[in-house]
């Protein structure tokens, strides 16, 4: 009896009050899985009005969507783009300067010829400007005779001045341009593609940043006339801020539009659209999908050893290898992941190597679309070893077998 008081009483009361507490609480809510998020679905580039176009990602100067790209068509006044490029070139080499005074040719105040857009900075003839102000009214009123009389000032003669806008575009890689003038008028020989202008666009904001800068500003006035830029997307987008607009009746309507958003910047090329409105369109079509779309990486770090091959009849055992330059790619969002390097590297290095010096090959892949080889240099000075380091290592080679090979390298090193 004892036993049942002290010992199945209280069991039982504890039983009792825990299937009571039990069935008074709230029964969970039952655990649905949290779907995973899908992978961005990235649209093909939109269906812009242009007989030829380009996009390009600035820090890679990767194409990333194009339609004719390496047509050579009539550039109109995206010519001027090359013109402020030489002119800015020969003013950090100090051969000319934005406080010359400029005397207005003949020449200059007709506007270098007929047939042109008829765009002009209302120069007086024999009068002298100064440079930097033909600068400004070239860039942004795209006038032809601020265009020819800087051209006379910097090499003499607009003939001479095109000599030197063509050994820029062969410096700068621009495979389907020539020029025969300044300011982009009409004539035989006188062409550029969408990809070549984009290389110039990208090599201007890039090396001259502060004369780029005159193609975000508005208007200008001078001689007691204020002109508005004609790049309308100024307006339109406080993101835009240049580049360039052309028009003849060869040409069509054509823009060259830059526009930075956080760390990314998008440069758009459009020659031949139909009308004033349908280049603007057309741009800001593109940029948008540049950036919705598109993300740029650093892969690899400049000067950053990569690999470490034998290296033979050296004062060290091992050469450092790597790129001279930030590898950046451009690829659509959410496919990092799938990106792969690697590299092709002789078997057999020996001594000496300077740094800089290019010994093998860096692939980038997505998937299996090659996207960039670049070359492997070494990343600091090789010298050769010492007499007797030599001499053994040229007994070691008779026993040495290696063969050359592709190796995988991590990417984001």
């Amino acid at each position: 009896m004892k036993f049942f008081r002290t010992t199945l009483l209280p069991l039982a009361a504890f039983t009792f009050l825990a299937g009571l507490a039990l069935a008074q609480a709230p029964t969970p809510a039952p655990q649905v899985p949290r779907p995973t998020v899908p992978e961005v679905p990235v649209p093909p580039p939109p269906d812009v009005d242009g007989a030829s176009w380009v996009l390009m990602d600035y820090a890679s100067g990767q194409i990333i969507a194009e339609k004719n790209p390496d047509a050579r068509r009539a550039p109109a006044s995206l010519t001027k783009i090359m013109t402020d490029y030489v002119v800015s070139a020969e003013i950090a080499n100090g051969h000319i300067h934005l406080t010359d005074p400029v005397t207005i040719s003949e020449h200059a105040w007709r506007g270098g010829g007929a047939g042109t857009d008829g765009s002009t900075s209302f120069l007086k003839l024999g009068s002298q400007v100064p440079l930097k102000d033909l600068l400004y009214g070239m860039i942004i009123q795209s006038g032809n005779d601020a265009a020819i009389a800087l051209a006379e000032h910097t090499a003499g003669s607009e003939q001479a001045f095109a000599g030197l806008m063509n050994a820029y575009a062969k410096q700068l890689g621009m495979t389907n341009t020539h020029f025969v003038n300044a300011s982009g008028y009409p004539a035989d020989d006188h062409y550029a593609s969408a990809r070549d202008l984009a290389v110039l666009s990208r090599a201007l904001i890039l090396q001259f940043p502060e004369d780029y800068a005159i193609s975000a500003i508005k208007e200008f006035e001078w001689n007691g006339i204020k002109q508005g830029n004609r790049n309308t997307l100024l307006w339109r987008d406080p993101s835009v801020d240049g580049i360039k607009t052309g028009h003849t009746a060869e040409a069509g309507y054509c823009l060259a539009a830059s526009a930075k958003q956080g760390d990314s910047r998008m440069i758009a090329v459009v020659m031949g659209a139909s009308s004033e409105k349908a280049r603007a369109d057309s741009a800001m079509a593109l940029l948008n999908y540049g950036f919705r779309f598109y993300e740029t990486h650093k892969l690899f770090a400049a000067g950053k050893a990569l690999a470490s091959p034998r290296l033979w009849k050296g004062e060290a055992d091992t050469l450092p290898l790597g790129v001279s330059r930030d590898l950046l790619i451009t690829v659509k969002r959410g496919q990092y992941d799938k990106l792969k390097a690697s590299m092709d590297i002789p078997a057999t290095l020996i001594a000496p190597f300077k740094k800089g010096q290019k010994v093998g090959t860096l692939h980038v892949t997505l998937g299996d679309q090659p996207l960039q080889s670049v070359p492997l240099v070494a990343v600091a000075d090789a010298p050769e070893g010492g007499f007797f380091s030599r001499l053994w290592d040229s007994i070691l080679l008779w026993f040495h077998s290696g063969t050359a090979g592709n190796t995988a390298v991590k990417v984001g090193q």
